[in-house]
Formats: C-alpha cells, structure tokens, sequence
C-alpha cells in the first residue's frame, strides 16, 4: 500500500530547493528534476505544492515523460483532500446543446447562401 500525502503537507513543499507537486492524485517529489526539465524550470515552480494536473495534461506530455515521473512518485493524495468530481448540472448540458444548435444553424445559413450564390 502506498503512503497518504495530506494536501496540507504536499502545500509546504512550494520552493526551487523542496518541489513536491500533484498529478493525477499523486504525488511527486521533482526537485531534483527541476534543472532538467525539458520545459524549463518556470514550468514546475508555477504548480509547486498544488495539483499540476490541468498543466500537465494541457501539454500533452509523451508516454516517456509519464515514465520519468515514476521515478519521483512518493505517494498518493490522502483520500480526504481528492476533490469529487461534480455531475453535468442542467445548465452545463443547456449551454451545450444551445452552442450546438447555433453552430449546425451557422452552418446551414452558410451553405443555403452559397447555393444561391
């Protein structure tokens, strides 16, 4: 079993010199990776002692990279500081079906000018 990381304790490790960071739950110490990484080192300081989750998948990072960051596991996010996700509320879903209904009605005015054109 793996060792629990409260958020409060992930949340003291925020400098250069002491860099733990959250993805996916997890918990990993980078400091010794910081000067390397391909990213540059802006990149890790900006989400020490947070959740890098968003960052990390918003960079789309390869399978090797994944890889790396095994090696700085140390433990996982204590169960009572994972954030549940919140179900689709109705608004949500109404915004995107609007949105839908707009764009394919966007579409169909686009083409009928054409055809007569």
């Amino acid at each position: 079993m793996s060792k629990e990381i409260p958020l409060a304790t992930v949340q003291k490790h925020n400098k250069p010199n002491d860099l733990w960071l959250i993805i996916d739950n997890k918990v990993y110490d980078v400091t010794k990776f910081l000067h390397e990484h391909p990213g540059g080192e802006e990149t890790l300081i900006d989400v020490a002692g947070r959740d890098g989750t968003k960052a990390f998948n918003d960079v789309g990072h390869s399978s090797e990279a994944r890889e790396i960051l095994k090696k700085f596991y140390i433990g996982d996010l204590a169960a009572a500081d994972i954030q549940k996700k919140r179900p689709v509320s109705c608004r949500q879903i109404g915004l995107a079906l609007g949105a839908a209904f707009l764009g394919i009605s966007l579409i169909y005015v686009i083409r009928r000018g054409l055809a007569r054109n």
